[in-house]
């Protein structure tokens, strides 16, 4: 005789019940705090183990911390050990059907090789603006096996962050591009009010929500998506600042630009046009290379015919190494790469940038070839920073380093849009 168990799911608003009974591919649910999207994540995904017999579900953080406070602990706690078994090494909960929730953790772009070739048939990406589109489409590719369970995509999200143009973009204003199909997307908004319990056994978050400043209490009070600054480079556009490549002529000046740590090299290849036009005409992205290798990396796709009149680098390349006692500039110069130090001014940088992507009002002052694809999406995810009016945000980290190598260029550039020979001398040089 077959054991009947039975869980406690808990009783769901009317808004969470939307989201679980959702059969879109792709369902956002959340536009205010305290609509309890977290919540529902836990609850569908525990429900879909429970359903579908040997489902792959995955659900996504930005960092294991998040992850253990918000899901792991919550499920543990909600589903008993003679249902299905939590491996801490795994990081995954096993049910007696064979179904699996697996927990991940995603900082950064270079977190892809953990993911690649696996396959889930629901994904949870909870506090989607986190993530960047390339984050969301890298992990929407995962989405795939032979089981019986249907293919589904679901995120939680409230206004900002680094995703919020895309989330916006395609579960708010549903604005789609070729190959999008809308009848693929659903949103499902929820606020405060939505979550009884919450106002029940915390009246004072609705309190809090309120004494915010306006634009963040419209997002965070309301869930209103034009609230926040949004992109810090908001002067950028397709349509006047990209190009398809082409042959740079031998007489323009040209520079390289680079931000490097290990976890990633970002070089530009900047050619300056006689009317005084930046064109970006080339990027490298790598990871987790050591000098030798990220010099080895910039100088393998440098021409024999380019003449770099300047490398700009950030300067803590110059702080000595305690192995060594050489600095990493010199060991960049030792490369083959000689660099020069650039201005670290964060905000005068990227209003630099700003103003080169202004230009004069008839044309930019830079543009960018569409084969710079990396570069382009990171000018379009970085946001301002809410906490540093006329700074953007440092964080997620892995769409910063192509920015800052912008960056170094814009300001060393206007420090000094004419080099003399004075500047290259040898003590700029290594």
């Amino acid at each position: 005789m077959k054991k009947i168990i039975t869980l406690d799911l808990g009783r769901a608003n009317p808004k969470q019940m939307q989201f679980y009974t959702s059969r879109a591919l792709y369902t956002a649910y959340g536009g205010a705090k305290g609509g309890g999207k977290t919540h529902a994540v836990r609850i569908k995904a525990v429900m879909g183990a429970l359903r579908y017999r040997g489902i792959r579900i995955l659900i996504v953080r930005r960092t294991y911390n998040e992850l253990q406070q918000n899901h792991i602990d919550p499920i543990c706690r909600l589903v008993p050990s003679y249902v299905a078994g939590y491996s801490g090494s795994e990081h995954a909960l096993t049910f007696r059907n064979g179904s699996v929730i697996k927990f991940g953790h995603y900082q950064a772009s270079s977190a892809e090789r953990e993911y690649q070739g696996l396959e889930y048939d629901w994904i949870f990406i909870d506090e989607a603006t986190q993530f960047t589109e390339r984050d969301f489409r890298f992990l929407g590719g995962c989405l795939r096996g032979v089981s019986e369970a249907p293919k589904r995509f679901y995120i939680t999200c409230n206004p900002g962050g680094v995703g919020h143009a895309w989330v916006k973009r395609l579960f708010v204003d549903r604005r789609f591009k070729d190959g999008e199909n809308p009848d693929d997307y659903a949103f499902i908004f929820a606020s405060v009010e939505d979550n009884k319990f919450l106002l029940a056994s915390s009246p004072a978050y609705l309190q809090l929500l309120d004494s915010l400043p306006e634009n963040l209490r419209d997002a965070y009070r309301y869930g209103k998506w034009d609230a926040l600054a949004g992109a810090y480079f908001s002067e950028f556009s397709d349509a006047r600042h990209i190009e398809k490549p082409f042959r740079i002529p031998k007489n323009w000046t040209r520079y390289r630009a680079f931000d490097y740590g290990l976890d990633m090299l970002a070089c530009l290849w900047i050619a300056v046009s006689p009317d005084g036009v930046s064109h970006i005409y080339r990027e490298v992205r790598a990871p987790n290379l050591v000098v030798s290798e990220a010099a080895d990396a910039i100088t393998k796709v440098t021409l024999p015919t380019e003449e770099i009149t300047a490398t700009f680098a950030p300067p803590d390349m110059w702080s000595r190494q305690k192995d060594t006692g050489a600095s990493m500039a010199e060991l960049f110069g030792r490369g083959g790469v000689p660099v020069i130090r650039a201005d670290n001014a964060r905000v005068q940088g990227h209003l630099q940038i700003k103003e080169l992507l202004r230009g004069d009002g008839e044309k930019p002052s830079i543009r960018f070839f569409e084969s710079c694809r990396g570069l382009i999406s990171d000018l379009k995810a970085i946001e301002a920073d809410l906490l540093h009016p006329g700074d953007c945000a440092k964080t997620p980290h892995d769409v910063t380093h192509a920015v800052d190598a912008l960056r170094y260029y814009a300001s060393s550039r206007a420090a000094d849009t004419a080099l003399s020979a004075e500047t290259f001398n040898y003590r700029d040089f290594v």
